[in-house]
């Protein structure tokens, strides 16, 4: 991961040249340069290879515009819009520039943001996540981070595929599709340590190995398009709604991390709760008391709080706990022998309807706010949360989390912490955009509402 700080044109020109040389033997004839919008869609432009040592040193244009934009494509009004006018520069980041194998002849690479005058762009979210973990090495500490995805796989009329949840008959009736995808990924570099059924009809889950914090929302992006582009060649459609139909089981976007210092995991050999060290512990802590504003980054759209539901694993309760999966935070140790590395902290109430890059960026300025503050975690919830009785859970301070995106939003601008971390102007765009989503979609019925997000992200 190499900003292009400074714009050192004649270099990033050099550099550019050297990456084309290596496209074009690699039979690449265009590159996707990408960014991921406020509201969780990846933007793009693509140029030819030819122009790509160009493109490295000047950029190529992009309206300011796109940090307003909705999931439906609709524009908000903001504070800091500039409406029509301005223009933007994408470039592309040379090291993370990655051949497709889904999509023969192309190659994609994610994009910084800067203004003509070559100044960094405020609102560039990678850059955003960039600066949290710049910020966390001046501590001395790094997060090794890693994105689940969940999708639902259906035909061409919208009908999810067939099979029984994690069957293995709906494993083996997609054999192929499955390959496909892991083996496209595979050539492109990410690491999938697993895939599998899910329990909803037709839903599928696929985990990447950890890896560092901006790589991780990288990939992220990466392998969420690979999946759609396999699916579709495979005449299937994608959904990465957090809810396919009411009542059913939704999407997650899941976000495993673990704190390190040096070689050694801060979630693991420690003295607190199941192995915690204390540096761990405040930094899950902040990121626990500030789940409700965070809620804002990474559940971020009005369909996100169907998804919210007691029961049905997607933590929708204040508490944490060991291997809770009702939990919205919860711990994993690993095997037995394992736990040096393998410990993490998952966050489960997020869905993929979020920004990566903003996710990254809130959880990592989250924790740190509670480094800052030796924050420590409450008693640990070993049941469903959603069983206890209003008494215990009160003793517990287990409460709902924020029911509604609104709510949400409310929580993020009365965090201080959060809202100086990512600066006045995104974090007032990213008021102004979730509560433009709620104008225009939070009185539609949860049927309609779900029919109308389903195949948008």
């Amino acid at each position: 991961m190499s900003s292009p700080v400074g714009l050192d044109r004649d270099r990033l020109a050099e550099l550019g040249a050297a990456a084309a040389g290596r496209m074009e033997q690699a039979g690449v004839e265009l590159v996707a340069l990408s960014f991921v919008d406020n509201s969780g869609i990846s933007r793009v432009k693509a140029v030819p290879v030819a122009k790509l040592a160009t493109v490295a040193a000047w950029g190529v244009g992009a309206s300011n515009s796109f940090d307003f934009f909705l999931g439906t494509d609709s524009i908000a009004n903001g504070e800091y819009s500039l409406g029509p006018v301005g223009d933007l520069r994408l470039h592309p980041d040379l090291d993370a520039l990655t051949v497709l194998a889904a999509q023969p002849g192309w190659a994609w690479a994610p994009a910084w943001r800067y203004d003509q005058d070559g100044q960094p762009h405020p609102q560039d979210t990678r850059a955003l996540a960039a600066t949290a973990a710049a910020q966390l090495a001046d501590r001395g500490l790094t997060a090794r981070m890693a994105f689940e995805l969940e999708w639902i796989a259906t035909d061409a009329d919208g009908v999810p595929l067939p099979g029984p949840a994690y069957g293995y008959a709906r494993l083996s009736a997609n054999h192929e599709y499955l390959r496909a995808i892991v083996s496209a990924l595979d050539s492109q570099g990410v690491d999938v340590e697993q895939i599998h059924p899910e329990y909803a009809a037709g839903q599928f889950e696929l985990s990447i190995a950890a890896t560092d914090s901006v790589r991780a929302a990288d990939l992220a992006v990466l392998t969420r398009e690979t999946v759609r582009t396999v699916t579709a060649a495979y005449g299937l459609r994608a959904s990465f709604t957090p809810k396919f139909e009411p009542g059913g089981v939704g999407n997650g976007g899941h976000v495993h991390l673990s704190l390190w210092d040096g070689q050694r995991n801060l979630c693991a050999g420690g003295t607190g709760a199941f192995g915690l060290t204390s540096t761990a512990e405040s930094f899950g802590a902040g990121i626990f008391r500030r789940l409700p504003a965070l809620l804002a980054v990474g559940a971020p759209s009005v369909v996100s709080y169907l998804r919210l539901e007691p029961h049905h694993w997607a933590g929708a309760f204040t508490a944490w706990g060991l291997e809770n999966r009702e939990a919205p935070l919860r711990l994993i140790r690993g095997a037995a022998g394992q736990r040096d590395t393998a410990a993490n902290l998952e966050v489960k109430c997020f869905d993929l309807t979020a920004n990566p890059y903003l996710v990254v960026a809130g959880l990592l300025f989250a924790g740190q706010a509670g480094i800052d503050d030796e924050a420590r975690l409450p008693e640990p919830v070993s049941v469903d949360p959603g069983s206890l009785s209003p008494a215990d859970a009160a003793a517990a301070g287990v409460t709902r989390l924020p029911e509604s995106l609104s709510a949400a939003v409310d929580a993020f601008e009365a965090d201080e912490a959060l809202r100086d971390a990512f600066g006045p102007q995104l974090a007032t765009t990213l008021a102004d955009v979730r509560r433009a989503e709620v104008a225009e979609l939070g009185s539609l019925e949860p049927a309609e509402l779900c029919r109308a997000l389903r195949f948008l992200h």
